[in-house]
């Protein structure tokens, strides 16, 4: 059993409800520009150390929630998790990104992966109940996994890429390993989410960070089926509670029409797009509308108050008044960042745009603060 859920705004904006205010999260707010968080990695080791504690990966999930009254927590940890239970060895280096000990580069290789026994993963669900439990009802809980595609450029490269040679390499050549690959992939991340509600998530996100690196035809085949594949087999409530389902394809605005038509609540938008644009094309009312998520430019964040200010407004007058007919459903936007919040930027600086979205969207809706 957990708490109540006091701030339901982030939820009710993903079933496209009126809400007060517009709600704010930021993607990595649990994450290292804060230095209670740097100060309790520390204590952990490493990332995976902090990771796979219980008691850590709850203390830097609710650092923020400390500073900043936001309206959503995310679980802390990694979008490569799965493939790490697969047998590919998972590392991080301080400073580095993540590195597979045994990446996934050809047909033997292709033809042993499985999807993992969630046990394996034990560590992470233990987490979002602990997390669950800790926020006491304060806001709701984002459970999260890396896209099939996403997943396979990590377990091809065997780190992050700037070219992508050897992933669209497979691709080209061998599709049936890249389909195959796939497959594992999205019944693995389905498996993963599911999991990760029964232990207590409120919400989950699909994270397609490098779908935007796909040639226009090849993002259907490669990515968005296999997002699809993921979400047909999403639990679509937990003990008669709804569970949004949100995407986030980065560099995805070229394939937003057809993003709109994915069986999801919610699309995370990068800072390329334009939001009235993207609210007329898959935001207004119809059998398939979304809710929208986003998308300031994260490096924003290193200018000065009175510039954080002028653009959170900018993005909230771009998105424009959100309905506020409580009987009916209609366009909403859930405030963050175009991509994950950066490393280096300054704490007080968040606080500046947490406050600003706030004050900003109840003058939007005609409220005097």
């Amino acid at each position: 059993m957990f708490a109540p859920l006091q701030n339901d705004t982030f939820l009710r904006a993903c079933l496209r409800q009126s809400t007060p205010h517009t709600p704010v999260w930021l993607m990595r707010q649990a994450g290292r520009y804060l230095p209670e968080y740097k100060a309790t990695r520390a204590k952990a080791g490493s990332f995976m150390g902090l990771a796979t504690n219980t008691d850590y990966a709850t203390e830097v999930t609710l650092q923020p929630l400390e500073r900043y009254p936001l309206d959503a927590a995310i679980l802390f940890s990694d979008i490569l998790t799965v493939p790490d239970a697969m047998g590919l060895g998972l590392s991080f280096a301080l400073g580095e990104g993540p590195r597979f000990a045994h990446p996934v580069r050809d047909e033997a290789a292709v033809t042993a992966l499985r999807v993992p026994d969630m046990n394996q993963l034990r560590y992470v669900f233990d987490a979002v109940t602990s997390i669950r439990r800790a926020l006491n009802g304060r806001v709701p809980l984002i459970g999260f996994s890396g896209s099939p595609w996403t997943l396979a450029c990590y377990m091809v490269e065997g780190a992050g890429s700037d070219d992508y040679r050897l992933v669209k390499t497979m691709l080209y050549q061998r599709p049936d390993l890249m389909h195959a690959m796939l497959a594992v992939n999205a019944d693995a991340v389905a498996a993963y989410l599911n999991a990760q509600i029964e232990a207590g998530a409120q919400a989950v996100m699909i994270f397609d960070s490098w779908g935007g690196v796909l040639a226009d035809a090849a993002f259907e085949t490669f990515s968005l089926a296999y997002t699809r594949r993921v979400l047909a087999q999403l639990k679509r409530s937990e003990d008669g509670v709804i569970i949004p389902r949100l995407v986030f394809t980065k560099g995805g605005g070229l394939w937003l029409e057809a993003m709109g038509q994915l069986d999801c609540e919610v699309l995370g938008l990068d800072w390329t797009v334009n939001l009235a644009k993207a609210r007329a094309l898959v935001g207004e009312n119809g059998a398939h509308a979304k809710a929208l998520q986003g998308n300031l430019d994260p490096n924003i964040l290193f200018a000065q108050a009175h510039q954080i200010e002028a653009e959170t407004a900018r993005v909230l007058d771009s998105f424009g008044r959100p309905h506020q007919d409580s009987t009916a459903s209609g366009p909403t936007h859930i405030f963050n960042l175009g991509h994950g919040i950066s490393q280096h930027t300054p704490p007080e600086h968040v606080a500046v745009l947490v406050n600003a979205v706030h004050t900003h969207s109840r003058k939007l809706r005609g409220q005097v603060n």
